[in-house]
């Protein structure tokens, strides 16, 4: 009888995440998503115990606690940094502001969430984050304002939905403005990355945002060689007027995943959309009625 062959049996890394505070909620919510035999939980009391654990073991993943500020948790951040540049962090916040926002983009913090949050979106970017393999080259900030932010961002997905968390965070704006330019701006960056990026981690899109008192501008930029509206015929937005459905077909020809709304979807939320003649840069304009018709001063001319 032949001997069995020799197989060599190896453990499997167990990976650590690091939770601050008490909330049971939350910890319930982590341990649901991280899988047991895979991941280790530990905890510390506050952002004091957290970064004495984290100098002295690498944590994967760590998640501050909701009743800090945003200012203490970018100060937790920032001191990580300096032993473990890449451990991915999520912060969650009980008071935050712009700033705060804007420097833990700096520092590279994963991602954001002040209160409230949804759990479900909570849940979602965790997921994205022990599953992104590489992600602390993905966002880079040009310059920075509360006012005007200009980024620069890696053309995947996944980059994409950690992009918008932060704008949505950084977005003062009422509802359902707020709601209207998320939903625009999130259409013409994932179309920017796809069809202008192609995908390619290696290339980038950059993207500007203004708020002005009456007005939010996004602008977005992409690598690609621009389109016209002869060349798209996947989009609906080329669709004849007595054929609403025509691009379906185009779409299932080149083997596209459905869709193709998202360009004719951005011009209803938004006020203005506009294309570079090239048509690889467009700007969304939202006009805000923030004040009482009735409070307004007479206008010059």
């Amino acid at each position: 009888m032949n001997a069995l062959p020799d197989i060599e049996m190896r453990p499997i890394p167990v990976r650590t995440a690091l939770l601050v505070g008490e909330n049971s909620d939350i910890r319930e919510q982590v341990r649901g998503i991280l899988e047991p035999g895979l991941w280790a939980l530990q905890y510390a009391v506050d952002n004091a115990a957290a970064l004495a654990m984290a100098i002295n073991k690498n944590f994967d993943l760590i998640l501050t606690g909701e009743k800090t500020s945003g200012r203490e948790d970018v100060e937790l951040l920032r001191k990580l940094r300096r032993s473990r540049p890449h451990t991915r962090l999520i912060i969650l916040a009980e008071e935050t502001t712009p700033g705060d926002i804007i420097t833990s983009m700096r520092e590279h913090a994963f991602s954001y969430f002040s209160k409230p949050f949804s759990p479900d979106a909570l849940a979602a970017m965790i997921r994205r984050a022990i599953e992104e393999p590489c992600w602390d080259d993905g966002i880079d900030v040009v310059s920075a304002t509360p006012e005007w932010i200009r980024i620069r961002a890696r053309c995947d997905l996944r980059t994409a939905d950690r992009v918008l968390q932060f704008f949505d965070e950084i977005a003062e704006l009422p509802n359902p403005e707020r709601h209207a330019v998320g939903m625009a701006f999130r259409e013409m960056l994932t179309n920017a990355i796809e069809h202008g990026g192609r995908l390619d981690p290696r290339q980038q899109v950059e993207i500007s945002y203004l708020r002005a008192r009456h007005l939010v501008k996004c602008r977005i930029s992409d690598p690609g060689e621009g389109f016209t509206l002869d060349e798209i015929p996947h989009a609906a937005i080329a669709n004849p007027a007595d054929d609403p459905l025509r691009h379906l077909q185009h779409r299932e020809a080149k083997g596209l995943r459905p869709g193709g709304f998202g360009v004719l979807l951005a011009q209803r939320l938004v006020d203005e959309l506009v294309y570079s003649e090239q048509g690889n840069e467009v700007v969304l304009i939202k006009y805000l009625d923030l004040e009482p018709r009735g409070d307004r001063g007479v206008g010059c001319g």
